[in-house]
């Protein structure tokens, strides 16, 4: 039999484990339910999947981030070992392939949203499996006194009636006591075997400054340390400006938020990795999969979410075990800022009830129908047109999401682009003869430059401002245009898709979940007021 050790080697190409790493693998493959608590690069990932290369089988793995879920099968399969994960829009007739090549073709692993487990069709799915065990990560999502409560996992359980003596490990960055033990009863783990690993880091020193001048003190900092380092605000907007202001300056840095494109996200992190770049100003949506250990410092620009963010954030630093530091910068504007954000971003239910009515109106889904196509999303556009704030909306959706009444995608695709075919003057020729397209053509050329000589990149929901209609109007007319052969459009998806796992049921729906939501509600607001 392949040892722990020799895994570890071959695959990784490390000869030792850190504390207590192997003896997790060992109660795993003992095959005792488990929990892990280790902090942030602490190397949960090797505790299940060492020991899921030794056993028979495959191994589950339930993440509650799609991201976070594609970045570890891309990892495993450098690895040349056998991954995968249901793509968000698979039709039945792929998930059934994809179930095939699974069973048939020695794959190790199957990555899948805690979401995912209420179909009966997945369920039944997975029965044909042979499962070596089920590993839970963020298990910390279970419970409603962690910070980041997410009720469908708490449909993990039905794993264990598909598949009686099945093990889990679960594992998590954040939970205490209380926590932990809502971990072990929802799973219904069996005396599990119970694995903390201290928090305290000898070798990161933390900090915190209240100053006015926050670009000034980041400028200090910036002449002194010479090490990667990672700046978190709490916008995208900021990002930016910021590592404009950081470079003006001579320092050398790269921005990094959830609304680039996959290839304007890959280029900031690899000159971040190379180190071209090797300050990187971000929001929170930079943190999954990094592991880079000579990261010197970690500033938080604005106050961190929550303490439990902050930790795992700030313990970005030091991976190296040299003198690191963690600072954050504070004055009283942040504390003001930061409790109306907190009252704008915290809906009531009948908030979230209309907003999930109008989410069924808007894509015209009508009462009792359920429809599993997934639906191009644009909040700003859906906001605008009802009158919601953005915020609420946000913050809705993923309440929605958590609860498995809808099913988020960020695809963060390039943009659409443009291209006419026909000469200018067939251009205006059309515009004159067709009256319903001359204005929306005007719009186009004049808002963007180059139209005739390449394809441009363009933004439908500009357009649409630009041309007071919808941007689902604005679709329209390109598709009809490059209908015509007037000009080519390569249509790309919107940042968000959203795909209803419920039917139209309106106020029923909510009511259902009410309880659950009023729970996760009060205790993010008792969190975001302790911290």
């Amino acid at each position: 039999m392949t040892t722990p050790k020799e895994i570890l080697k071959e695959y990784w190409n490390f000869s030792s484990f850190r504390s207590p790493q192997e003896e997790i693998i060992n109660a795993v493959l003992q095959n005792k339910d488990t929990i892990a608590l280790l902090p942030t690069g602490g190397g949960k990932s090797i505790c299940f999947q060492v020991p899921a290369l030794i056993k028979d089988g495959v191994c589950i793995v339930i993440s509650p981030l799609i991201a976070l879920m594609q970045d570890q099968v891309e990892s495993l399969n450098k690895k040349h070992i056998k991954a995968t994960t249901i793509k968000s829009g698979s039709s039945q007739d792929e998930i059934i392939t994809l179930f095939d090549n699974i069973k048939f073709g020695n794959f190790k692993f199957l990555y899948i949203s805690p979401e995912r487990l209420q179909s009966t069709f997945i369920q039944q799915k997975i029965k044909e499996l042979n499962i070596s065990f089920v590993a839970i990560d963020e298990a910390h999502c279970i419970s409603e006194w962690g910070h980041d409560f997410r009720p469908s996992f708490r449909n993990i359980k039905i794993l264990r009636e598909l598949i009686p003596n099945l093990n889990f490990i679960a594992l998590t960055a954040t939970a205490n006591n209380r926590v932990l033990e809502d971990i072990s009863k929802n799973l219904e783990l069996e005396n599990p075997s119970v694995f903390r690993k201290s928090f305290e880091r000898e070798n990161l020193a933390y900090q915190v400054f209240s100053v006015e001048d926050k670009l000034l003190r980041l400028e200090q900092i910036f002449t002194k340390t010479k090490t990667p380092a990672i700046v978190y605000v709490n916008s995208r907007k900021k990002t930016v400006e910021i590592s404009s202001f950081l470079n003006s300056r001579k320092f050398k840095s790269s921005f990094y938020h959830g609304g680039l494109t996959s290839k304007e996200k890959q280029n900031s992190f690899k000159n971040w990795m190379t180190e071209k770049t090797p300050i990187m100003i971000s929001t929170n949506a930079f943190g999954m999969g990094i592991d880079k250990s000579n990261v010197g410092i970690v500033v938080h620009y604005d106050l961190p979410l929550s303490i439990e963010n902050y930790i795992q954030e700030s313990g970005r630093a030091g991976r190296n075990n040299k003198k690191s530091f963690a600072v954050l910068l504070k004055n009283e504007n942040d504390i003001f800022v930061y409790k109306k954000q907190v009252e704008k971003s915290l809906p009531s239910i009948i908030e979230i009830k209309e907003v999930h009515k109008k989410l069924y109106q808007y894509f015209r889904i009508s009462n009792g129908e359920i429809t599993e196509k997934f639906y191009a999303f644009n909040i700003l556009e859906f906001s605008k047109i009802y009158g919601f704030s953005v915020l609420k909306v946000d913050a809705i959706l993923k309440i929605l999401s958590n609860n498995g009444i809808i099913e988020l995608t960020n695809t963060y695709n390039q943009k659409s682009t443009v291209f006419f075919k026909a000469t200018s003057k067939n251009v205006v020729l059309h515009a004159i003869r067709n009256i319903y397209t001359k204005t929306f053509i005007n719009s186009l050329l004049r808002t963007y430059t180059g139209l005739f000589k390449q394809e441009v990149k363009v933004d439908e929901f500009l357009l649409a401002k630009k041309c007071n209609i919808t941007s689902k109007q604005v679709i329209a007319n390109l598709e009809r245009l490059d209908q015509e052969e007037i000009l080519t459009y390569k249509r790309v998806k919107t940042d968000l898709e959203i795909c209803f796992l419920e039917p139209r049921e309106d106020d029923k729906t909510i009511n259902r979940y009410s309880k659950e939501i009023i729970k996760f509600l009060k205790q993010k607001e008792k969190n975001q007021a302790i911290s």
